[in-house]
């Protein structure tokens, strides 16, 4: 059938204000909106945009604790700081481009530049509150759907300066969700890792730092051996801390006023650069940046007035001109604590030497494999690209490629038929993977199939190589699919662990049942789907997919498009993943047989 013709003239030109911009085209403004199972879906952004005005206080002096309270879907957070000016407390939290963040003596390093947090929050929240108090006085108003329904003022002596903020995020805009307090714990932990002195308190949790970064690290570290105790360096503007482990790669956190740059950006480039010329400063050496680096744990955080972000969401930093003195600052900074250190720098020393060693016995290995790759293939075997990479393996990554790593050729083939050619790939494993725990990292360049992985991904020289911006096993829904998908998970996280730790990593979500009948079809993604499913349907028929491989293409397209249900492989701590991988898939097959039997779920 043709498609209808629509007519471009003036009746379709439309002008929305600024509230229904931001409700028409939410992403723009908040990223993802999600359900509550993601650290970055939208829930979490809009706690984080009212909280960052709070520590914004904090930076300027103004408030020590900010309290925090959530009842069920409703959160409330109470800063005391200078408060707003009561007499533009309406304004500034619903009229966009209104603010104090354009005047830099009143706000010198703020991430919430633009005038646009606190109103998206107001915009997208079924309800939302905001209640000023300065010398004795207040000002409070109310809003529905961003729309102002009430306002009040008057006097309250006994009431501290500070803002209170309340929202209920929009059920019309973000479904159903759920707040996961693992995720609110972590961010208001990293608040106070980043401000240290400030206490943040939630639902009666408390959360506060002495150290910073250094504790940050010591959280992230856990129960990890260090090469070395951190090291840990802070000026006004400017603070980082690094150690080395027995990890593979680098690992970083890296922020900007506050805000975690999860992608780094040229702050982070320019803490490796100058970190890189101290260890070698010090050595009188010229030590190749992987040697250095490879094992290093490291934060760095930064003030800056005006920074500019490469998106709305603030995950990467763009700002140019920080990283001439951030190389300085940082190079001068290792130089002095080696020198103060000696027994540290020692250690430190040692563990780059380890490193050069290793690469140069790797550097035979690696050889062999890539001449066995030639043989086999122009191409990597087993990979279907995406038309966005065609010819081009080392293309920076664009935020929509997805690539599958499916369990067999069956799987595969109904993926290639109904996959989307430009941004999708595909990855077909011969068989299960082998069991990486405890290994050394040759045997990624001895295992074809391994090897050929970090090939298809571009992995080989680290996470700037990576190919895709989401990595996506997809398995069976079976015990060996399970099996598939923890020998990957081991895979990844013992040689590659940047990528989930920067949010690359996914598992794929399919249905386990199909229920019709002659009218409707439901695909259910666990048994309490199912039977409401069967409740609802009359005379319906079950199907159960056991494999992949058994989804019709035409069925498939649906749940790898744009209903695809992802479950992000999170990392809570490096010390997390050695306990983890020791315990699922070490040599302790006892103790695990015993957690098994202790937490076999049964039908009563």
């Amino acid at each position: 059938m043709a498609k209808k013709k629509v007519e471009y003239d003036e009746s379709t030109i439309q002008t929305l204000d600024a509230l229904e911009h931001i409700r028409l085209r939410t992403g723009m403004y908040i990223g993802r909106i999600g359900d509550g199972s993601h650290p970055q879906d939208g829930i979490y952004v809009m706690l984080k945009e009212v909280v960052d005005n709070s520590i914004d206080e904090f930076i300027m002096g103004a408030g020590k604790r900010i309290e925090i309270f959530r009842d069920e879907s409703e959160v409330t957070i109470r800063d005391f700081g200078r408060g707003i000016p009561l007499g533009k407390v309406v304004e500034c939290v619903s009229q966009i481009n209104t603010g104090g963040k354009y005047n830099d003596d009143v706000f010198q390093f703020s991430v919430g530049l633009n005038g646009v947090g606190t109103k998206a929050v107001n915009a997208l929240s079924a309800e939302f509150k905001v209640c000023s108090w300065r010398d004795g006085k207040f000002r409070a108003a109310g809003f529905k759907q961003g729309k102002l329904v009430g306002e009040r003022k008057g006097k309250q002596a006994a009431e501290k300066n500070g803002t209170l903020i309340a929202f209920r995020p929009d059920p019309e805009i973000f479904g159903e969700f759920d707040w996961h307090e693992d995720y609110v714990h972590e961010r208001l932990r990293y608040y106070a890792f980043l401000n240290a002195g400030l206490t943040l308190v939630y639902n009666g949790t408390r959360f506060h730092s002495k150290h910073g970064l250094a504790d940050l690290l010591a959280h992230e570290i856990g129960e990890a051996r260090t090469v070395y105790d951190v090291a840990h360096f802070k000026q006004d503007r400017l603070e980082f801390a690094f150690t080395h482990t027995g990890a593979y790669g680098e690992n970083y956190k890296s922020f900007v006023n506050g805000q975690y740059t999860n992608d780094g950006g040229t702050h982070q480039s320019a803490f490796r650069e100058g970190l890189l010329k101290g260890v070698n400063e010090f050595a009188g050496k010229n030590y190749a940046g992987e040697d250095v680096r490879d094992g290093l744990i490291g934060a760095v955080a930064v003030k800056l007035q005006d920074p500019v972000f490469e998106s709305q969401t603030k995950n990467k930093l763009g700002s140019t001109e920080v990283r001439s003195w951030i190389v300085k600052a940082v190079r001068e900074a290792v130089v002095r604590w080696c020198h103060e250190n000696p027994k540290a720098s020692e250690q430190l020393l040692s563990k780059v030497k380890a490193n050069e060693r290793i690469r140069k016995e790797l550097a035979a290995v690696k050889k062999q494999a890539r001449e066995r790759a030639k043989k086999v293939a122009i191409r990597i075997p087993k990979l279907i690209d995406c038309r966005q990479h065609f010819n081009t393996p080392r293309k920076k990554r664009a935020d929509e490629s997805t690539i599958f790593l499916t369990e067999g050729d069956s799987a595969g083939g109904a993926m290639v038929q109904s996959r989307d050619v430009e941004t999708q790939a595909i990855f077909s494993l011969r068989g299960k993977p082998l069991n990486c725990y405890g290994l050394k990292r040759d045997t990624v360049y001895k295992n074809e199939e391994l090897y050929n992985i970090m090939r298809a991904l571009g992995l080989e020289d680290g996470l700037d190589g990576l190919r895709y911006n989401r990595v996506v096993i997809a398995t069976d829904a079976d015990v060996d699919g399970m099996h598939i998908r923890n020998l990957l998970i081991t895979y990844f996280l013992t040689f590659f662990e940047p990528l989930a730790v920067h949010g690359h990593l996914y598992l794929l979500e399919t249905p386990l049942f199909r229920v019709r009948n002659k009218k409707e079809t439901r695909y259910c993604y666990s048994e309490k789907e199912r039977d409401e499913a069967l409740e609802a349907l009359a005379n319906p028929e079950v199907t159960r997919f056991k494999g992949l491989g058994e989804i019709s293409p035409r069925e498939f397209k649906q749940f790898i498009g744009d209903d695809i249900r992802l479950t992000p492989v999170t990392v809570g701590s490096v010390g997390d993943v050695g306990k983890s991988l020791a315990f699922y898939m070490g040599k302790n097959t006892p103790e695990r047989r015993a957690f098994i039997e202790k937490n076999l779920i049964t039908d009563v």
